[in-house]
């Protein structure tokens, strides 16, 4: 289906932060992959707060970002409790995409590293060097293998096809297979802070 964020942002952020909630608990394996930001649940407040203001000022929508920074903080509880598995995937291009200050980015890049120890999450970095057999994408979430979303400029398209969730699981492997783990994408994170100055 195919909704227009405009749709879905009308009263603002905080209540569709609040809808994944369902979403996300039930939800056993997580697969995320982000071309152009760090993906909701890995984001820090001051990092968040950036974002969803310039989306706020980008579609002209009512003001509730300091509550929707909170309901998506509250959200990435999924994190640590549950039995929740997360794959997650960023470009490295995200690691450099200045979202916020300088400070902002030094903090959630930091974050990022600390996310990386806690036992259900698998952060992987497609480097800018990475031989690929996957074009950078759209960024898009697999949820168990019942749901697809993908988020466009204008829309979120949520995909119930199983055969159009293949071919996004399939992609998502394809990429997973050109990133870096561990010690490599670590290196990768410190040198996105060092650029930082």
């Amino acid at each position: 289906m195919y909704v227009e964020w405009r749709r879905l942002q009308r009263t603002g952020l905080r209540r569709l932060q609040e809808s994944y909630v369902p979403l996300f608990e039930r939800t056993r394996t997580f697969r995320i992959y982000c071309s152009n930001v760090v993906p909701g649940l890995l984001q820090t407040p001051a990092y968040a707060t950036a974002l969803l203001g310039e989306i706020t000022d980008f579609r002209q929508t009512p003001n509730d970002v300091m509550e929707a920074v909170a309901a998506r903080m509250d959200r990435a509880r999924v994190l640590r409790e549950g039995d929740h598995r997360f794959a997650i995937l960023v470009e490295e291009a995200v690691l450099r995409y200045c979202i916020g200050d300088a400070g902002v980015m030094a903090g959630q890049l930091g974050h990022l590293l600390s996310i990386m120890s806690l036992p259900a999450v698998s952060l992987g970095v497609v480097p800018f060097s990475a031989s690929r057999h996957m074009w950078p994408l759209e960024t898009f979430s697999i949820y168990d293998s019942a749901q697809a979303q993908v988020e466009l400029l204008t829309a979120a398209v949520n995909v119930t096809a199983p055969s159009e969730i293949e071919q996004y699981a399939r992609a998502f492997e394809r990429l997973s297979e050109a990133a870096v783990y561990g010690a490599t994408a670590r290196t990768l994170i410190a040198k996105a802070i060092e650029a930082l100055g």
